[in-house]
């Protein structure tokens, strides 16, 4: 489990994020690099990381699922993700 700490900072770099995007898009088409370095670093939306929506573990992290390779694996084996049998794991 992730402490909350690192979820509740990841929360605030989402929210960073959607606050400047319409102000980082415009300095971009505009070609202003100096006033895109003024932004806060965290409102950069590559500084996001993805977290398992269950434990918020970063690490091997499935996008198609959007949880851990281990919560995957555990929910799979408890027939709790559809199409997907237990092969020899």
């Amino acid at each position: 489990m992730a402490k909350e700490s690192m979820i509740a900072r990841e929360v605030k770099r989402v929210k960073l994020a959607q606050k400047y995007a319409k102000k980082r898009a415009q300095l971009k088409a505009d070609g202003d690099y100096v006033g895109l370095s003024r932004l806060p670093r965290n409102s950069n939306p590559n500084r996001q990381r993805n977290r398992c929506k269950l434990t918020g573990r970063t690490r091997g992290y499935m996008r198609q699922f959007g949880v851990s390779r281990i919560t995957f694996r555990e929910m799979a084996s408890f027939g709790l993700i559809p199409g997907v049998k237990k092969a020899s794991w």
